[in-house]
């Protein structure tokens, strides 16, 4: 099946690009349409049902396996979904995001939030990634109008520049302790449904979290993470980031350009 907006450009304005470096995340409206999402949320979600091995109750689990199925590089298992993850109109805007030459591969990553599912803390990304340069960033695809009560993204808005919490993983204390912070800060937290065919794009620094899914239905997204073409590896500094060279990174030597065969350039000038 063709999905010809994939390989359309998705125009935007200097103003996006600005609000997007001075609270380093943005929500764009349309940017998928009805029957491409529909048919990914098919594709996608019988993959996913393929490749879950989550078997533990939901009450027995820890908070972070409470808040998500977890599948990456999808790409690799089906080559549907590899039109998705290869698609040069989202590869394009998270070039033009960052203002950089273009972008690679990092991985990508299905989330899938179950019913009952809870919440994902607040954390930053790039506390997992061994990359030397701030230039990431993940594009969150809902594969359905997604309501408060499902589990949207939430952001801090320009929370970037902030450095406590960053060395915390994804748990009840990274809630706690980020939540405090930037409270006393005041940054924006911006709350939001997602509409059909909304996504959004976030820097690796900038916090985030998402609510619990109290709906009746699972709540299903897939993503994306850029990194500028010219990324290279820096010597791992916690046991995530080490996990992380040796599987996203794979063969790549610290201060080079991070170039595996996983990670292709997606889209550049």
């Amino acid at each position: 099946m063709e999905h010809s907006i994939l390989d359309q450009p998705y125009p935007l304005s200097q103003a996006q690009i600005d609000f997007y470096k001075t609270h380093a995340f943005i929500k764009l409206k349309e940017v998928l349409d009805t029957e491409t999402l529909a048919y990914f949320n098919q594709v996608i979600s019988a993959k996913v049902d393929e490749l879950n091995e989550q078997a533990t109750p939901m009450e027995q689990r820890n908070t972070y396996g409470k808040a998500f199925l977890q599948l990456f590089n999808l790409w690799r298992e089906n080559p549907k979904i590899k039109t998705l993850i290869f698609s040069k109109r989202l590869a394009q805007l998270a070039t033009d995001l960052m203002e950089v030459d273009g972008v690679r591969m990092y991985h990508d990553q299905a989330l899938f939030k179950e019913v009952g599912g809870g919440i994902t803390p607040w954390h930053a990304d790039q506390y997992y990634w061994p990359l030397s340069s701030s230039k990431t960033i993940t594009v969150w695809i809902p594969l359905q109008a997604t309501p408060l009560k499902m589990g949207p993204l939430e952001f801090s808005a320009g929370s970037h520049e902030v450095l406590a919490g960053r060395e915390l993983s994804i748990s009840d204390t990274s809630e706690q302790v980020i939540q405090k912070n930037l409270r006393v800060n005041d940054f924006p937290h911006v709350i939001e449904a997602f509409d059909l065919g909304e996504v959004s794009f976030h820097s690796g620094w900038v916090f985030h979290r998402a609510g619990a899914n109290t709906t009746d239905k699972m709540r299903k997204v897939m993503t994306v993470i850029y990194m500028d073409k010219d990324m290279t590896l820096k010597a791992p500094e916690n046991d995530g980031q080490q996990n992380d060279w040796d599987t996203w990174c794979p063969g790549v030597e610290i201060g080079c350009v991070v170039n595996s065969s996983i990670n292709p350039i997606l889209f550049e000038y």
